[in-house]
């Protein structure tokens, strides 16, 4: 469902193991851009966090913030609808597996054609069987189903939860990138200024020529890096539209006052990792698939029961002799006792318990890695904080003495560049802060809402 054309209704989505309900959608959205007054949904805030009954509402009209380009991208992102497919296919495998072998009838006709016919008759043969060995595996097999089913639903919403997650890093990568434009753009623009009162100063026999060329260097660099950070811009913009599922026309607007953290706490180490069997969706996902496969082992060894069938018969001959019986087929298992089946299930079921723990290990890795790079990140913000005031001090100091000619014009460009890098330098390391979080937001499998925590203190 794209953007274009949400209507009014109540929708229900499986994600993060619990349930979502867009229960009051009041708008229709031909475009991104707030066209009418109702532009406002609410969802349940429990989607974030089990404990909260906070609503979250997005409101089109004054922008969106990381959370609710979560809202809109589990709600709207193109790609999830081929993956919430994969439970209809899981529903029809657990149908499948409820539905027993139908009987077999079968009836034949002798016609008298020739020979000594005197006192004869047509003959008929009738007969109804079914094979009730299927009955050994069947509650295996059901079993075997249901736990896949549940299996490809908590993938499903592992899935839609890397979809939210990466709606939120593609939120901080365009504000991060707006702000290192808006440097940018700052820089180059009194640079250019200054570049062209240093024409001025030269044609009035004031400046030298290679002044000028100091200060038109650094006004073509500057300029160099603030068109390369517009294309990345623009190519994460595009980016976030494309999770959103919003066209590439659509220019989406971030919420006024967002800024850039300055330092994240990560929770503790050990309560992520104490329960992070049971809160992963893909972890409890892949035990769900184990205990399928373990059903589906059990199955196939029963399989090895001989496919048994029994039926009753009725018939006449020729002579109008009639006859009522039954008749009973054994599959001898000689060669083929499903050996090769049992095999192959056991070996995948092998292959699940293996999978999952490495799944494990890596994740628990990946908390304590993205931890030590919160920590660390944390730590060079503040030491390019501590950094800033001295460039800029040394920037006015340079401007001084270039202004009372004692010192040369291309050491005070120099430090002019160096403020520039050195502030797009630490927009690039809290951008870096919000993106280690999400790795351990996603490791951990905890959902934590960043909209607060990108509010100006």
């Amino acid at each position: 469902m794209r953007l274009s054309n949400i209507k009014l209704q109540t929708w229900r989505l499986s994600v993060f193991g619990i349930s979502i309900f867009i229960a009051a959608l009041r708008a229709e959205l031909p475009v991104l851009a707030a066209t009418s007054d109702e532009k406002i949904f609410r969802v349940p805030a429990s989607r974030l966090q089990n404990h909260s009954q906070e609503q979250l509402a997005v409101d089109l009209r004054r922008g969106i913030g990381p959370d609710d380009a979560a809202t809109i991208a589990l709600y709207s992102n193109p790609a999830l609808r081929a993956i919430r497919d994969r439970r209809r296919l899981a529903v029809a495998q657990l149908i499948q597996a409820g539905i027993l072998p139908n009987p077999v009838v079968s009836y034949a006709r002798d016609f008298v054609t020739g020979g000594s016919t005197a006192g004869t008759r047509d003959g008929y043969s009738f007969s109804a069987g079914w094979e009730f060995s299927a009955l050994i595996p069947f509650l295996p097999k059901q079993t075997a189903a249901r736990k896949n089913f549940q299996s490809v639903d908590l993938d499903v919403a592992w899935q839609e939860w890397q979809i939210a997650v990466n709606a939120r890093t593609a939120v901080y990568r365009v504000l991060g990138l707006d702000a290192q434009v808006g440097r940018a753009r700052e820089a180059t623009g009194g640079l250019e200024q200054s570049a062209e009162a240093m024409r001025k100063a030269v044609d009035a026999h004031e400046k030298t020529v290679l002044d000028l060329s100091a200060a038109e260097s650094a006004s073509q660099e500057s300029r160099a890096t603030m068109l390369g950070l517009e294309q990345e811009f623009e190519k994460q913009r595009l980016g976030l539209n494309r999770i959103l599922g919003a066209e590439p026309e659509i220019r989406i607007a971030l919420r006024a006052g967002l800024t850039l953290p300055v330092r994240l706490e990560p929770p503790d180490e050990r309560k992520l990792i104490s329960d992070l069997e049971s809160r992963r969706l893909d972890l409890l996902g892949l035990q769900r698939g184990f205990e399928s496969q373990d059903a589906t082992v059990r199955a196939a060894i029963l399989a090895q029961f001989p496919k048994m069938s029994v039926a009753l018969t009725k018939a006449t001959d020729t002579t109008n002799v009639k006859t009522t019986g039954f008749n009973i087929a054994v599959d001898v298992p000689i060669f083929d006792r499903n050996q090769g089946v049992i095999a192959t299930e056991r070996a995948t079921r092998q292959r699940l318990r293996d999978e999952y723990n490495q799944r494990v290990f890596e994740a628990r890795s990946d908390i304590a890695a993205a931890i030590a790079d919160v920590r660390s990140l944390n730590r060079q913000i503040a030491a390019a904080e501590e950094a800033l005031p001295l460039l800029e001090k040394l920037v006015s100091s340079a401007q001084t003495a270039v202004e009372q000619r004692n010192a040369d014009v291309l050491s005070y460009y120099t430090a002019r560049s160096n403020l520039l890098q050195k502030r797009i330098q630490l927009i690039k390391l809290q951008e870096q802060l919000l993106e280690a979080h999400t790795v351990l937001e996603i490791a951990s499998g905890r959902y934590l809402p960043m909209n607060r925590a990108l509010q100006p203190r």
